[in-house]
């Protein structure tokens, strides 16, 4: 169905606006477009089947699929990415080596940080399930006969 697509592609206004032609057209084709919209989740309400946060997720994951494909429509010189899979050239060698190394390092210091919140998660848990213990633990209740 490309026009859904299509219309998937502008968003809700546009959806809104096929509704309000087809009413103006006829009036029937007005009221399937909006039992169209509202049964899909095009609406944000009563989707049919599933989490609504899915299906929205796997429409963004549709469209980004699609902007990457035009991407690589463009060819290795005018826009998008390089021929091998790099950012395209600059023009200026010295500023190219810059932004390299400068996303390398980025991707880097992302990495570092991903590991460092992996460990903190780690000590918390640790902690967590210590305390746990020891409040299990039967010669670590407090005494209560000594007030």
């Amino acid at each position: 169905m490309p026009i859904v697509a299509r219309l998937d592609e502008y968003g809700r206004g546009a959806w809104f606006a096929f509704a309000v032609l087809g009413f103006i057209v006829w009036w029937p084709l007005g009221l399937a477009t909006l039992a169209f919209m509202w049964g899909s989740g095009r609406m944000s309400c009563g989707y049919a089947g599933g989490n609504r946060f899915e299906h929205r997720m796997s429409r963004l994951q549709e469209k980004m699929d699609r902007m990457r494909e035009r991407m690589g429509e463009r060819g290795g010189h005018g826009g998008g990415w390089g021929r091998w899979g790099g950012p395209p050239s600059s023009g200026n060698h010295a500023f190219d080596e810059y932004r390299a190394e400068t996303l390398r390092r980025l991707e880097d210091e992302q990495r570092e940080f991903q590991d460092f919140l992996g460990r903190l998660r780690m000590a918390k848990d640790k902690a967590e399930f210590d305390q746990f213990m020891a409040d299990r633990r039967p010669g670590s209740q407090p005494d209560q006969d000594a007030a």
